[in-house]
């Protein structure tokens, strides 16, 4: 592969990890399945097919991030948030958001994670790559020069923030340099909160939408219970990461057009 489709390939899968799309219509012809979507929905038309990404067990993390709001939709994360603006606002908040108590919601002192507070819902992506890469900041953490087209998974859950320090404590989550039979793996993942729901889908990202796609194909894996996460934990995480993550992603509106989705098969 020449070095300029290498450095095209490379420059394309920043941008459709930061939400910047060139192409343009009144729907995305040509492109495969999108994201995010209603997982509760098994219905999709795209044709265009490719293979589910090896388990997580045996692929490299190579980031860590989150997203202000579900991106995604399900039973528990279904309360509709607004469109947004620019990704900022959208997306869907989890019922139990609604039914905290006053002491889960006492505001923390300080800016955590640049906005957030307690009582807001994230979407968290822990993005894998069959490259032989270190974890790091952005999608150029999850491709190298010798690998410029990666298989890459995506595990998310989805978590509403409370001031309680019995909650879940973030940094179970982290990458604290770890590996696990030679890949690189974060300490742990969410376990109790159904099992996720795996389809192909793309990268997401706050400028995505139905007329303009992803190019980037990523295997998805939706856990489809919300959880509780302890803000003072989240904000630890955001202040120090190996990602340089420290604030909220925007969220891309909702795909509904079955031609954009891929039938969900497991």
């Amino acid at each position: 592969m020449s070095k300029y489709i290498k450095s095209t390939l490379a420059v394309s899968m920043m941008m459709a990890f930061y939400g910047v799309s060139s192409a343009s219509g009144s729907i995305c012809v040509g492109y495969g399945p999108q994201t995010p979507r209603d997982i509760d929905n098994d219905n999709g038309k795209n044709k265009q097919i490719y293979s589910i990404a090896p388990k997580y067990e045996n692929m490299n993390l190579c980031n860590i991030h989150f997203h202000k709001n579900a991106e995604h939709k399900a039973k528990d994360f279904s309360i509709y948030a607004g469109s947004g603006k620019h990704g900022v606002g959208g997306g869907y908040k989890c019922a139990i958001s609604e039914k905290l108590t006053n002491k889960e919601l006492i505001p923390f002192k300080g800016n955590v994670c640049n906005g957030i507070k307690p009582g807001d819902t994230i979407e968290v992506h822990w993005v894998f790559t069959s490259c032989a890469t270190q974890p790091g900041k952005g999608l150029g953490s999850c491709l190298s020069k010798s690998c410029a087209n990666p298989n890459l998974r995506v595990e998310s859950q989805v978590f509403t923030v409370v001031n309680d320090a019995q909650a879940i404590d973030f940094n179970k989550f982290n990458y604290a340099g770890n590996k696990v039979a030679g890949y690189y793996q974060p300490k742990a993942l969410p376990t109790d909160t159904g099992t996720p729901v795996t389809f192909i889908g793309s990268t997401t990202g706050p400028s995505y939408n139905a007329k303009k796609c992803s190019s980037v194909q990523a295997t998805w894996s939706v856990r489809p219970q919300c959880a509780k996460v302890d803000i003072n934990s989240l904000a630890k995480w955001c202040e120090a990461n190996p990602f340089k993550e420290h604030s909220a992603h925007g969220v891309r509106k909702l795909v509904v057009d079955e031609r954009l989705l891929a039938e969900i098969k497991d």
